[in-house]
């Protein structure tokens, strides 16, 4: 069974929760295996699942090892489980077998879908003077308010940024800078092109094969469209298919673009000139990179406008009231300041703690290295993305599966997002009931 396939059954588990009358929200519901360490014995344990691995993974672990020895309480045990999707997959199979993480990194497409299902508890009793609303970057907090309530705490936010390749500009002839309009973008295509890169000549952009849809959210509104509008689906509209007519001219008229199984890997490795992707990813590729990497904000065109995404953190309602009291106490200490912003100086993830931009080594590593600014500053023009991508199940599968249509086929954009607005559509209405009743 393929990931992504393991990850549609997760999700199609997740969104019936509620509707299977297997659990219910007030049961107390057993940990993933696991034990307290003996030099932190009689300690509440927080079981915490996590998405992140490599040096994000590193990055983490860390964090919790700090908490674990600043006080004598809680023990947090931090469980690698896979990507975003894995670990939504991973949590909804444990709560049909009545066990669960007490916490849990919940992507910008996921979390939804638990608290549609009333698998997340509402975090505004745990909130102190130090540790809630008045504390966050206002944008990032507020996305996961429904109802008054708050149902996970931002955490590894990001924002797509465009990467570019400084030496090939310059090889190229052209200004030291990301293009401000995808139109400028296009016209930089011949420059580029007569650089030489492993035999051939440089293209300019690369997309990617899976998951685009979340940078092209942002394309879309930077064409004047949207993927939706509350439910009610637009991604067929002039806005959407003019975004996806750009994409496809770079591609298949000019050929200064393509389709990457990795956008990242293949710019790391000098074999593209830009690529648009997550602010997460900003550390990495600077290390990875043998050529200096130069980051700016995501050009626009009619409108400006980037989503935002990247994972928030969700305490689940099943877990007791000792081991959620206790895990309030980590989530807390992940806000302090200073955690927060030592968190972004190792990943390049956006600061999401107000106070955290003070830090004085993250304003140090601003100033030796301005591409962490980036994100920070491009923060003015994020948005939350469209309700179907948020809300409908698989949507994003539904999005990206169209957009590999234009990438590889050459099919015209119109017609394609006229069949995947249809796939949408009927995507939209299985959640329609619970999203008005929970959500307007």
């Amino acid at each position: 069974m393929t990931m992504r396939r393991r990850a549609f059954l997760g999700l199609a588990a997740a969104s019936s929760l509620a509707g299977c009358g297997y659990r219910s929200v007030d049961a107390d519901y057993a940990q993933p295996a696991g034990a307290v360490p003996k030099e932190f014995a009689n300690r509440v344990r927080v079981v915490f699942w996590s998405s992140y691995g490599g040096a994000n993974g590193k990055a983490v672990g860390k964090l919790v090892e700090k908490f674990n020895k600043s006080q004598q309480d809680v023990y947090v045990e931090v469980q690698f489980q896979g990507s975003y999707d894995d670990v939504a997959q991973k949590v909804a199979a444990g709560l049909i077998a009545r066990q669960a993480p007490d916490i849990a990194v919940l992507s910008d497409v996921t979390w939804e879908r638990f608290y549609l299902n009333d698998a997340l508890e509402p975090l505004n009793g745990y909130f102190t003077d130090d540790f809630g609303p008045k504390i966050y970057e206002p944008k990032l907090f507020g996305e996961y308010v429904v109802k008054g309530q708050s149902w996970c705490v931002p955490f590894a936010r990001s924002t797509p940024i465009l990467y570019y390749n400084r030496d090939l500009f310059a090889k190229a002839g052209l200004p030291d800078r990301a293009p401000r309009t995808w139109s400028e973008l296009r016209s930089w295509g011949p420059e580029l092109a007569r650089v030489q890169t492993g035999g051939r000549s440089l293209r300019s952009l690369a997309f990617a094969k899976v998951d685009g849809d979340w940078q092209f959210q942002g394309n879309v509104w930077q064409f004047g469209g949207a993927y939706s509008n509350g439910l009610d689906v637009a991604i067929d509209q002039d806005g959407a298919v003019a975004a996806g007519e750009w994409q496809r001219k770079l591609i298949h008229e000019d050929g200064h673009g393509y389709m990457a199984s990795s956008p990242m890997t293949d710019f790391a490795g000098g074999l593209v000139a830009m690529a648009q992707d997550s602010t997460g990813g900003l550390k990495s590729a600077m290390s990875k990179a043998k050529f200096k990497v130069g980051a700016g904000f995501v050009p626009s065109e009619v409108a400006a406008g980037i989503a935002t995404g990247g994972g928030g953190i969700g305490m689940l309602r099943n877990a007791t009231t000792e081991r959620k009291q206790a895990a309030a106490v980590f989530l807390a200490f992940l806000a302090r300041p200073e955690n927060s912003a030592w968190w972004t100086t190792q990943s390049g993830y956006l600061p999401v703690v107000l106070k955290a931009r003070e830090d004085p080594e993250l304003k140090k590593l601003i100033a030796d290295e301005p591409n962490f600014g980036v994100a920070i500053a491009q923060l003015a023009n994020a948005r939350q993305q469209d309700a179907i991508r948020l809300y409908g199940r698989n949507s994003n599968v539904a999005i990206y599966t169209g957009l590999q249509q234009i990438y590889a086929d050459n099919a015209a954009p119109k017609k394609v997002f006229s069949s995947v607005a249809r796939r949408l559509e009927a995507i939209g209405d299985e959640v329609r009931r619970q999203y008005e009743e929970k959500v307007l």
